[in-house]
């Protein structure tokens, strides 16, 4: 089912992300969050493709398994950076063959410094020429990413909005936002899209806390600011206490979920980085609550 029909319920839709797993003990534990997480019901789900299609066999077989073993709805992405046209094509191809319906249509990161890649000649560099080329030759509904902060290499958050709107112009159905530490971000996001006449549904990313670590590196690769609110609790937490650590992500996140529901979100995309217990918790959180998610 297209994301575009599911989207249309008036019930706020539920999803989560899930990246290939890179070893054996990643492998157990992103099976055990897939079978943990399906309980919950949700909408779709979505699996990540490495920039230059470093992780491209790994996501098909995820996007296959989540498909086929767990009959889940899919949400394939794609990234088109470092990779040839016909390379885009197989991969298309190949997700048409299994049968899935959606896909996120992204630029990539670029490669890592100190790292050379050659560069196909017919190689696009920007989201938008992927959308415009999907929308060609398939029907596809189509995905793409909005930055509440804006993305890291746009030069002003008005650009980062004439980018999306760009790629909304090229035939997008969909927004799935980059994840935000303080709601008024991806509010103030909304009214931005509004105002320059992009009307396609937005859901919110939501990541949670899951290692003082992680939570670094994320917002530093992200662009996203760590709010007072946010750094003052992890502050007051005992020292090296991982479950602490986890319980106020958890709370945490839970508390930006509710509020945005109120606010009347099309739904939620939570990232789960392959583990369950977030995610799990955030969501029973909500649902005791009496959010219908």
């Amino acid at each position: 089912m297209k994301i575009s029909d599911i989207l249309k319920n008036e019930k706020p839709t539920l999803s989560f992300e899930y990246f290939p797993a890179r070893s054996e003990k990643g492998a157990e534990t992103l099976d055990k969050a897939i079978d943990t997480l399906a309980e919950l019901k949700p909408d779709f789900v979505s699996v990540t493709f490495g920039a230059g299609g470093s992780t491209k066999e790994g996501s098909y077989d995820l996007v296959k398994k989540l498909k086929k073993e767990k009959e889940l709805e899919v949400v394939a992405y794609l990234t088109c950076y470092g990779l040839s046209q016909d390379e885009i094509t197989a991969v298309l191809d190949s997700y048409k063959e299994l049968g899935i319906e959606n896909i996120l249509a992204l630029r990539g990161d670029a490669s890592k410094e100190g790292v050379n890649v050659q560069m196909p000649a017919d190689s696009f560099k920007y989201a938008y020429e992927l959308v415009n080329f999907i929308r060609q030759k398939y029907s596809f509904c189509l995905g793409v990413a909005g930055y509440p902060e804006g993305h890291i290499d746009s030069p002003s958050l008005e650009k980062d909005i004439e980018y999306l709107k760009n790629k909304v112009d090229q035939g997008a159905d969909f927004i799935i936002a980059n994840f935000f530490n303080d709601n008024v971000y991806f509010l103030n996001f909304l009214e931005r899209c509004q105002k320059c006449g992009i009307a396609i549904p937005i859901l919110p990313g939501i990541m949670p806390v899951f290692s003082i670590k992680m939570m670094e590196i994320l917002n530093g690769n992200c662009g996203t600011k760590i709010p007072e609110k946010m750094s003052k609790g992890i502050s007051a937490l005992p020292k090296g206490d991982t479950k602490a650590l986890i319980e106020f992500g958890i709370a945490y996140a839970a508390q930006q979920c509710e509020e945005l529901l109120k606010e009347g979100v099309c739904g939620l995309h939570l990232y789960t980085m392959d583990k369950s217990e977030s995610a799990a918790g955030i969501v029973n959180k909500l649902r005791e609550k009496g959010f219908s998610i």
